[in-house]
């Protein structure tokens, strides 16, 4: 009976054990101990693509079916709100995220400290090359891109041949004269959103950097005093090709906002817009028969030099390296470019033209202008985006001045002086 009794013990003992461990297996024990345990774990991402918040919303329901015991809190600050500043004063006030986005090079290096080193994550192998650069450092990778983008005037090719435009206009006089052509036929050339600091001061000022015989070289000078904005022949001719949309415009472009010039694109009341082809969405939801394609933003006489379009990392996803969730967040990012459903999203629901080769896009899958960004990658006629490489703050200052010049409050030459004083004053 003793012995009995001792035997029921030991196997209530063995059983309270087991109970105890909860039945790991292997592979639970190395990654799904909080699934066992039913300890959830919030991964909190602060990001800025406006356009992507509803998909973002249901891939959310997705990933959290896969991974009940990871739950995504996704904030939202973009379409015109100033990112970096939200950004800090999570940070200062301890609700830091755990991802976030950093737009590359300059802005990686003031983030440094908070940054994950992700060089060990099996999708860096599959990173196009373009994209990896603005978040490599001595070798080593520390953001996920989200995306390539490209940006230039939007078109409207149906429009374009009831004016009788036969040639895409690759310089400023061919551009010139097909902005007369569609003012005859009754339609607004440009739709243009002045109104929006980002697109003129982030990427409307763009070829004017990217078109210096060493951009680098040039961005260094201006920081050193061996460069300066006022005489340089680029932003020259980069004035005057903003002066061009205006004149050729729609009325009260300072206070037209993003939204307003897509409508005006969609409803073919203006033939073109500055803008990139995270647009397609919102063009889309109003009329999604639209003909369109990208032109360069030509300055001056020089086909073949203006003959490219701008692109660029719209933003990296990075993780903060301080964050007690990290490795949660390791996994978010890692289903999001190898999960069928992520993959899907990203070319079909964002229309995003994927910075890994591991993730395939049609033309249909990424529409007119994403197929059409693609066309000028693969030729080789790309601008590379140059506003992460500038100092903290300099695209809300440069939008300021550019937009004072709109207005009639200064010249040209005023308006490069301002930016040359906001440089030296933030390159400090």
């Amino acid at each position: 009976m003793k012995k009995m009794k001792l035997t029921l013990v030991m196997l209530l003992a063995f059983s309270m054990v087991l109970a105890a461990c909860g039945g790991k297996s292997s592979e639970e024990g190395s990654g799904s101990s909080d699934a066992a345990s039913g300890d959830v774990k919030t991964v909190k991402i602060f990001q800025f693509k406006t356009e992507i918040v509803d998909g973002l919303n249901e891939l959310k329901v997705e990933f959290e079916k896969e991974h009940p015991n990871i739950k995504l809190d996704i904030q939202t600050v973009g379409g015109g709100a100033d990112y970096g500043a939200s950004l800090k004063t999570k940070f200062a006030s301890g609700d830091a995220p755990d991802i976030f986005s950093n737009g590359g090079y300059a802005e990686m290096e003031m983030w440094f400290d908070n940054l994950e080193d992700l060089s060990d994550q099996p999708w860096v192998a599959d990173l196009v090359d373009m994209a990896k650069k603005p978040m490599t450092k001595d070798g080593k990778v520390y953001g996920m891109p989200m995306n390539l983008e490209g940006w230039g005037y939007i078109y409207n090719k149906d429009l374009f041949e009831q004016a009788g435009i036969t040639e895409l206009p690759k310089t400023y006089s061919q551009l010139e004269d097909a902005a007369k052509k569609l003012e005859a036929i009754g339609v607004t050339p440009f739709a243009n959103a002045y109104q929006e600091w980002w697109l003129l001061g982030n990427q409307g000022i763009n070829p004017a950097f990217a078109l210096q015989n060493d951009p680098d070289a040039f961005i260094k000078g201006l920081s050193d005093g061996t460069e300066k904005f006022a005489g340089n022949p680029q932003f020259e001719a980069w004035a005057k090709l903003m002066q061009l949309t205006l004149d050729h415009g729609n009325k009260n472009p300072l206070t037209t906002d993003y939204n307003t010039a897509v409508s005006l694109l969609a409803t073919e009341k203006a033939a073109m817009m500055q803008n990139g082809n995270w647009s397609q969405t919102e063009i889309d939801a109003i009329n999604p028969e639209l003909n369109l394609g990208f032109l360069p933003m030509p300055m001056g006489e020089d086909a073949e030099q203006n003959d490219k379009l701008n692109v660029g990392v719209p933003a990296n996803l990075v993780i903060n390296k301080n964050s007690p969730v990290k490795e949660e967040a390791k996994v978010f990012l890692n289903w999001l470019v190898t999960s069928d459903i992520g993959k899907e999203y990203i070319v079909k629901k964002f229309k995003f033209i994927p910075a890994l080769s591991t993730i395939e896009a049609t033309p249909e899958d990424m529409g007119d202008l994403g197929a059409s960004v693609w066309e000028y990658v693969q030729a080789g006629k790309v601008l590379p985006q140059q506003a992460p490489k500038f100092p903290d703050g300099v695209t809300q200052e440069f939008a300021n001045s550019m937009q004072a010049y709109f207005a009639g409050k200064s010249d040209v030459t005023k308006m490069l002086e301002d930016m040359q004083a906001s440089w030296d004053s933030l390159s400090q």
